[in-house]
């Protein structure tokens, strides 16, 4: 696959069949299935949706189903922009969640 740069410098890439929007994304995939096959997470889903007010949406990279029964809400983030500051505030007023920001 040829890579495509992101308006941020982000180069987008695959794995596993999956395509994600930046090689740190690949990455942190990679030590989930790591932290997968030691126990530590029991499973987990990528791109998960959050609806907002307006038709809008937030969409995480990763939601981690923990083996101690906690439930952790990640995003990788190489830069931080406004708009993800934005919604990352919208959702956590409106959903019982705290995003974890993972730096690149």
């Amino acid at each position: 696959m040829s890579a495509l740069r992101h308006k941020y410098g982000a180069i987008r890439d695959e794995r596993d069949g999956r395509k994600f929007a930046s090689r740190a994304e690949v990455r942190y995939y990679d030590m989930l299935k790591m932290r997968l096959a030691s126990g530590e997470v029991v499973m987990f889903l990528p791109q998960v949706a959050f609806p907002l007010p307006g038709g809008t949406k937030y969409v995480c990279d990763f939601m981690e189903f923990h083996a101690d029964g906690t439930v952790h809400v990640v995003d990788v983030k190489g830069m931080e922009t406004p708009a993800f500051k934005a919604k990352k505030k919208q959702v956590e007023a409106l959903y019982p969640v705290t995003i974890e920001v993972v730096k690149a």
